[in-house]
């Protein structure tokens, strides 16, 4: 099994996290986003929605790091055990649930906070605007609220006393705008304990391992600046940046 990530992105850590826990061996394919590999033509044939995570597996292809967390949990389960992705209908729904509502919740707004702390300077040539700052964090604080009161509430995990892959997927969003300096689990000491939970359960060495990139993302401008394919993902970074 090959797997094309970088680990600065979020659902390339889950992917990667939960194929180390799961020991499920595979080839590490590197493609570095800050120099926009996901645009040659290499990685085109592999991919042409030119996003990863992608899953290799002989000639089948698979794309988005939700479905390729459930088809490695699922061929899996018989030695990792279905509390990952469970069997039973009701607590899989939970996980569904969670992982539906994570892409316009917490994915997308820990993902701008990220992106406006760390290269919105380089892209736009100025600070980022004090309303547009407050505004995305203003998001992220309501969507992390929503995963304690809705999601988590007094529980161990998600879905009951078990980590899933709701857990690893939320776990990791998080650390995104951590990663900025941005501490968005302050004043919330029930997810504190979450998130500790979760890294015994993934293991704390591969846990930090998997966040080494994001945990140093002050250097990412400076990569980016030295890239040969600045200039091409300018124009990209700027559409987002003008949402």
């Amino acid at each position: 099994m090959e797997l094309y990530l970088d680990l600065i992105s979020p659902p390339c850590r889950s992917v990667f996290l939960f194929a180390k826990v799961l020991q499920i061996p595979f080839d590490f394919k590197l493609v570095k986003l800050s120099a926009g590999q996901q645009y040659t033509e290499e990685f085109g044939r592999i991919s042409s929605i030119r996003k990863v995570p992608v899953m290799k597996e002989g000639s089948f292809i698979l794309t988005e790091s939700v479905a390729i967390l459930k088809f490695l949990a699922q061929k899996h389960a018989s030695s990792a055990g279905d509390h990952w992705y469970p069997a039973d209908l009701q607590q899989q729904a939970r996980v569904n649930e969670y992982l539906s509502w994570q892409h316009l919740n917490l994915r997308i707004h820990g993902s701008r906070v990220f992106l406006l702390r760390t290269l919105y300077p380089l892209i736009m040539g100025s600070e980022v605007p004090e309303d547009k700052m407050d505004a995305a964090v203003e998001n992220l604080t309501q969507s992390v609220n929503l995963l304690e009161e809705k999601f988590l509430q007094d529980k161990a995990f998600i879905v009951g006393d078990k980590v899933s892959l709701a857990d690893l997927v939320a776990v990791i969003e998080l650390m995104q705008p951590i990663g900025t300096g941005l501490n968005v689990l302050e004043g919330h000491p029930r997810l504190i304990a979450w998130r500790e939970r979760v890294k015994q359960e993934v293991g704390k060495k591969l846990f930090d391992e998997a966040h080494e990139s994001v945990m140093k993302v002050n250097s990412l401008p400076q990569e980016m600046q030295r890239s040969s394919h600045l200039q091409a993902l300018i124009p990209k970074f700027q559409k987002v940046f003008n949402w």
